[in-house]
């Protein structure tokens, strides 16, 4: 998703492991329910990481796998649902209404799709999409693109508690 001239974006550079999961603590800070959001970024750039660290920071102690099979895995958190999505798989869009995309969007869930690109067209536009870019085996370039006005809120919000620590 490239950003338009209106979408607000946020980047930065994940050094580690461990500063992807402080930004994902962030991020799950201000998480709330209603809200999709799409990981980009090529194989081992560290998405399905990223949703584990976010699943932790939300409370969820189990195993997170990866739904590259499954295309879907749901986690029961309090406050929200949170289905976390892997794309990969699909051959096109039109594979989303196949597997009731549409129902799992609820005003009280969160949906994480990974490889959105493989919607095409069918994926509704995103409160946030990440990108995530492998710079070297450790350090991951971090791009969000706020794609409606309550991203564009949340993106703020992140913004102003990156720059009080």
């Amino acid at each position: 998703m490239a950003p338009g001239p209106d979408d607000k974006t946020l980047a930065r550079v994940l050094k580690n492991e461990d500063a992807t999961r402080a930004f994902a603590r962030q991020l799950g800070e201000v998480l709330e329910s209603g809200l999709l959001i799409t990981l980009s970024g090529q194989l081992a750039a560290g998405k399905t990481f990223l949703v584990r660290a976010l699943l932790g920071a939300l409370g969820h102690e189990g195993k997170v796998k990866s739904p590259t099979f499954t295309l879907v895995e749901t986690y029961c958190l309090p406050g929200f649902t949170v289905h976390h999505f892997d794309l990969y798989r699909l051959a096109d869009g039109q594979e989303l209404h196949f597997i009731g995309f549409d129902d799992y969007l609820s005003p009280t869930t969160v949906c994480l799709v990974e490889w959105p690109e493989r919607a095409g067209a069918k994926l509704p536009v995103p409160d946030l999409h990440l990108t995530l870019e492998a710079l070297d085996a450790e350090r991951r370039a971090l791009s969000l693109v706020a794609g409606t006005p309550t991203g564009r809120r949340l993106l703020a919000q992140l913004e102003s508690a990156s720059s009080k620590t």
